[in-house]
């Protein structure tokens, strides 16, 4: 699934921090028990994550997509002090496990999970946020941004994952979801609210600073 060959992909996890132990363990109860283990950020993607959020130091996260939580501690581990990160997902099925992971991560108390539709979600949740990642169902990327976007500070970072989407956005693909992302990307590349860029590490990470 990675747009980067194994062998360079190997190299880069090599030569940045290690992977915790917990998330070691996450990663690999992901991909025994989940039929779509992909979705995981993994090493070098969650230590980029990680780095992010320390660079920014934020008061307070929004995940949208929480999986088996592993980016979600990822990025906490750049919170400031008395920070939260507030994640959302709409799968129950995961929710005792994801929450056992939490529970052994030592800063259970400032992690708010919420199960349900980020749609609904979101305009519940009292802003700022100083850093968002949207890692959830592509075809509402969007209005997952709109409504980030609006909950955020100027300043804030937002991260949207997925965007060049196994090289699809490039290889000339019609499939419907290819098309979503294109569209989205093009509508990013032309908001003038935000200065952005795409790192084409993994599937495509978009970063964007709300001005």
């Amino acid at each position: 699934m990675d747009m980067f060959d194994d062998i360079l992909a190997s190299y880069l996890e090599r030569i940045c921090d290690a992977e915790p132990a917990l998330l070691q363990q996450i990663n690999r109860e992901t991909h025994l028990k989940e039929t779509a283990p992909h979705m995981l950020s993994g090493h070098y993607q969650g230590r980029l994550l990680a780095l992010l959020s320390k660079l920014v130091s934020p008061k307070r996260i929004l995940e949208v997509g929480t999986f088996t939580g592993y980016a979600t501690l990822c990025l906490a581990e750049g919170l400031a002090p008395g920070g939260e990160v507030h994640t959302i997902d709409n799968n129950a099925e995961l929710e005792d496990r994801v929450r056992g992971y939490f529970s052994r991560s030592g800063i259970e108390d400032r992690i708010l999970y919420h199960i349900g539709d980020a749609q609904t979600v979101i305009p519940q949740l009292a802003g700022p946020f100083d850093l968002v990642f949207i890692d959830a169902d592509k075809k509402n990327n969007s209005r997952y941004y709109e409504l980030a976007l609006e909950k955020s500070r100027a300043g804030s970072l937002i991260l949207i994952d997925n965007v060049l989407w196994k090289g699809k956005v490039i290889s000339g693909a019609d499939d419907t979801q290819t098309q979503q992302i294109i569209t989205l990307n093009e509508q990013l590349a032309a908001d003038e609210r935000v200065d952005k860029l795409i790192l084409p590490i993994r599937d495509g990470l978009f970063l964007l600073r709300k001005r």
